[in-house]
């Protein structure tokens, strides 16, 4: 099994919202994004190096390879469950204390269910729909001892081209999760995920997302030679992140019929003690809305 990459240490701990193997220092919401250190700004202007079009072609075309091979190398092991989902998207939790009947929810990207099995856990009143583009994902998510047919439904989908509603109900869904999931996707298709949801997504019903900011410091780490595009790299293990801004990111849900009900920009810092590092963490935090008039 090849070792864990720089870049796949800082995937590991990209989804708890917090540390790098280390304390938290902040947490605050911003409207602008945190400014470079000039050695920053200087690497970032220099890094020129682009994959080539045929390695891009290919990794386009392993991309669901890519994936399942990672989730053949971690099995389940990877993440750690995201208990801070409700803490973090209050949406949900007050969708559980004040509606009446069952809520809906897709999952968009569920991995290997460590955001699925903490929301059932919390409240086994739910159904969740959850889908992924790897199928060894879905299969650890339908083994798990908590998964219950009466409670979730797991398939294998690539939310770029299979149909959500050869699975779901149109205009069925009260929430949709999308975490850590659009930036693995090519910028050129990611429209059609967002339009894909939408379809199954009630009139009212909402998308929470969170993922990768500009000038995160997992975008710092890359190596010449990782670029693909404007903020979008390669890792070492072939899959791929892109790093947004709030303009784009908004660009793409009303592309695609959503409005914006939140954007901001998450900062964190943390440090790891016994490296003496001070890591600059930024994510985005942001929810659309489906209009009331279907998509």
């Amino acid at each position: 099994m090849a070792s864990e990459t720089e870049e796949n240490k800082l995937v590991r701990n990209e989804n708890e919202s917090s540390e790098l193997c280390s304390e938290p220092l902040f947490q605050r919401k911003e409207h602008e994004l945190r400014i470079l250190t000039s050695e920053e700004a200087e690497k970032l202007q220099n890094d020129t190096d682009f994959v080539s079009e045929f390695k891009q072609l290919k990794l386009e075309r392993e991309a669901q390879k890519n994936w399942d091979l990672f989730y053949k190398r971690n099995s389940t092991n990877f993440f750690k469950d995201r208990h801070w989902t409700t803490r973090e998207f209050e949406e949900l939790k007050a969708c559980r204390e004040f509606e009446q009947q069952r809520l809906f929810i897709l999952e968009a990207g569920c991995g290997v269910g460590n955001c699925l099995f903490p929301l059932l856990e919390e409240d086994p009143s739910l159904f969740v729909y959850a889908c992924d583009f790897s199928p060894r994902a879905v299969d650890f998510v339908k083994k798990n001892p908590s998964y219950c047919a009466e409670t979730c439904k797991a398939f294998q989908c690539d939310l770029t081209k299979d149909d959500l509603t050869d699975n779901i109900p149109a205009n069925s869904v009260d929430v949709s999760t999308l975490i850590f999931v659009l930036s693995a996707v090519h910028p050129d298709r990611m429209h059609l995920v967002l339009q894909n949801i939408c379809k199954v997504l009630k009139p009212g019903g909402c998308v929470l997302f969170r993922d990768y900011g500009l000038y995160d410091h997992a975008m710092l780490r890359f190596k010449s030679g990782s670029k693909l595009g404007e903020n979008f790299y390669v890792r070492q293990d072939g899959t791929r992140s892109y790093f947004f801004t709030k303009d784009y990111l908004r660009c793409l849900f009303e592309k695609a019929g959503f409005e914006e009900v939140s954007n901001e920009y998450v900062l964190r810092e943390t440090v790891n003690k016994k490296e003496s590092l001070c890591v600059p963490r930024v994510f985005i935090q942001s929810k659309f809305c489906k209009p009331q008039k279907k998509c």
